[in-house]
């Protein structure tokens, strides 16, 4: 999940209100047409070189207007390398709930990032070399989306917007550096729960789809990570559920694939993968974290009568917000964030400490100046998490509910809808051991008696190991944090061309039937050792090395420009 602490949260919104804030202007340029389901939206062709590169590639962002306050953002990028109007369409989002999908975008997989010295450069590994791609942002007043554009300033003490009477920023609020254009922050304005995001989300399709059939004639494909654990299955899940209606004015989307990266699913499943991964049989780095008190502390919380276990059950039994929220607060704060409190070490990748300057957070200023804003057609400022919507879907309880997520995969595999879950062995967040016990919940025919097996690419790397029945596969990528295809890009790119493509995920030279399983051992056993594991802050502008699989040594502007010449993907800071 991309939950976060009070704190840490506190902390990115007063980071980013400290670097770039400004009243943004009304989108003048936008051109208005007419989705389906009778949807308006509003999109202008973004200019190469604002994330883009290739001048034969068209780039198109704007809004989803699903309801008079109800306006999604979205960013389209043309497939390279082949005819966009024949390419699959592929929608990422990210998790949170109300973190951003420019994290998706600029972080991992889209077609460029941001460096230290705030310059774009390519992404060669970009999920659009093998599809279209559509990026959203959901639900409402998550990044650039908004329910109400108001001028305001971000709280000093609280993190809270304050809205202000007009375009001025008054004495009391210029201290904060965070004066601007916000979308309204009532909870009313948008949702809180996963169930209620889905008639959303669906709706953004049919917009974006009538907007422009050209680009949604091929198959569908979803990706997500993290809280996209309960997106994915429960969106998807329920675009079959509209399909089989047949409304008129509606699009039939032919869903091909769901992909999840370490995917919060299940919350009675992972938080005990919390003691799994720091304690028994403990995590691949060779790392155990916690001494022996902490140990037994942390066995306690969760098992203890009455405790996580406890009240995650009753969660599950009771299905009442006010129970879920408490059990949810309860073993968020004491079984998954003792990590925290006595590590000062990153919960998306055990490898580093904190501060953590991977994946790169740069990107955010970046869309917070008012050339690119203009170039988009943005209506606000950019922020990456939406304490809004945190505390919305935190209300009912939504991230400790298990919300059928495990049920719902199942049903899209019975309905010829492949899936795949892959998960990065160095995140304790939504940790693989936890994601390996939810893939064998599903209860996919022949998975149980399928084995590991290696994943080949073609610099003869074993970068992880799949376990595969059908079109069901479980991978775990080595030597990767939380947002898999920032810290391992070819393996990454190379199972989302072969999941799109119904091939096998282990060598993608296999047509995938029902009968096909990986042989191989029951277990994953490889084992990383702990000497990528870091031991000292990471330098903020440090890089990292995608062969070595640790930060780079310190650079010089000079070097950093040669390897941004020579197209090595230098990505220079990030979360979530």
């Amino acid at each position: 999940m991309d939950m976060i602490s009070t704190e840490l949260l506190l902390l990115c919104l007063l980071f980013f209100s400290s670097t770039f804030a400004q009243f943004v202007p009304a989108p003048t340029e936008l051109i208005s047409t007419q989705g389906y389901a009778n949807l308006t939206v509003r999109y202008k062709q973004v200019p190469n070189g604002i994330c883009e590169l290739d001048p034969n590639v068209k780039s198109f962002s704007g809004y989803v207007d699903i309801a008079p306050d109800q306006h999604i953002f979205f960013w389209f990028f043309e497939a390279r390398n082949q005819d966009p109007s024949t390419a699959p369409l592929t929608t990422w989002i990210n998790g949170g709930p109300g973190s951003s999908s420019m994290i998706g975008l600029f972080q991992e997989l889209g077609p460029c990032g941001v460096d230290s010295d705030g310059n774009v450069y390519n992404n060669p590994y970009s999920w659009s070399n093998a599809s279209n791609m559509l990026f959203i942002d959901q639900p409402t007043q998550v990044g650039f989306s908004y329910s109400i554009p108001v001028p305001g300033y971000v709280d000093s003490s609280t993190g809270n917007i304050i809205t202000l009477p007009g375009n001025e920023c008054p004495d009391y609020a210029a201290a904060t550096a965070s004066c601007g254009t916000y979308s309204y922050p009532n909870e009313t304005l948008t949702v809180n729960s996963t169930d209620a995001a889905a008639p959303y989300f669906y709706l953004t399709l049919q917009g974006f789809m009538g907007a422009f059939p050209q680009y949604s004639r091929g198959t569908y494909n979803f990706a997500t990570e993290s809280y996209g654990g309960h997106y994915g299955p429960v969106f998807n899940e329920y675009i079959e559920t509209q399909n089989a209606l047949d409304i008129p004015g509606t699009h039939k989307i032919r869903l091909n694939s769901v992909l999840i990266g370490n995917g919060w699913f299940d919350p009675l499943i992972q938080y005990q993968a919390y003691y799994n991964f720091t304690v028994f049989p403990g995590n691949s780095y060779d790392y155990s974290p916690y001494n022996s008190t902490t140990q037994a502390q942390v066995y306690n919380n969760l098992y203890g009568p009455g405790n996580c276990v406890d009240r995650i059950r009753d969660c599950y039994a009771r299905g009442i917000d006010e129970i879920c929220a408490a059990a949810d607060s309860f073993c968020a704060n004491l079984v998954e964030a003792v990590y925290d409190d006595v590590l000062n070490r990153d919960e998306y990748d055990i490898r580093e400490l904190s501060p953590d300057p991977f994946p790169y957070e740069f990107y955010v200023d970046y869309l917070n100046t008012p050339k690119v804003q203009a170039a988009i057609g943005a209506y606000v400022n950019f922020s990456e998490f939406s304490s809004t919507v945190g505390a919305a879907f935190g209300a009912t309880g939504d991230d400790g509910r298990e919300e059928g997520t495990v049920e719902d995969v199942r049903k899209l595999l019975q309905q010829n809808v492949t899936v795949m879950l892959y998960f990065g062995d160095a995140d304790y967040n939504c940790n693989w051991l936890g994601g390996e016990v939810v893939a064998g919940e599903v209860g996919q025919p022949g998975f149980d008696a399928a084995g590991y097996t290696d994943i080949s690419t073609s610099d003869g790397v074993t970068h992880g190991q799949v376990k595969q029945s059908g079109g069901f596969s479980f991978v775990r990528i080595y030597e990767s944090g939380h947002e898999v295809p920032f810290y391992q890009p070819l393996v990454s790119l190379k199972i989302f061309e072969r999941a799109l493509a119904g091939k096998d995920i282990a060598t993608g030279r296999v047509d995938v039937g029902s009968g096909y399983m990986t042989a191989g051992p029951a277990g994953s056993g490889f084992r990383e050792g702990n000497g990528t594991v870091q031991f000292a802050v990471v330098n903020a502008t440090a890089t990292y090395n995608t062969t070595t699989n640790k930060p780079n040594p310190p650079m010089g502007k000079g070097m950093k420009a040669l390897l941004r010449r020579e197209k090595r993907g230098f990505k220079p800071t990030g979360l979530w």
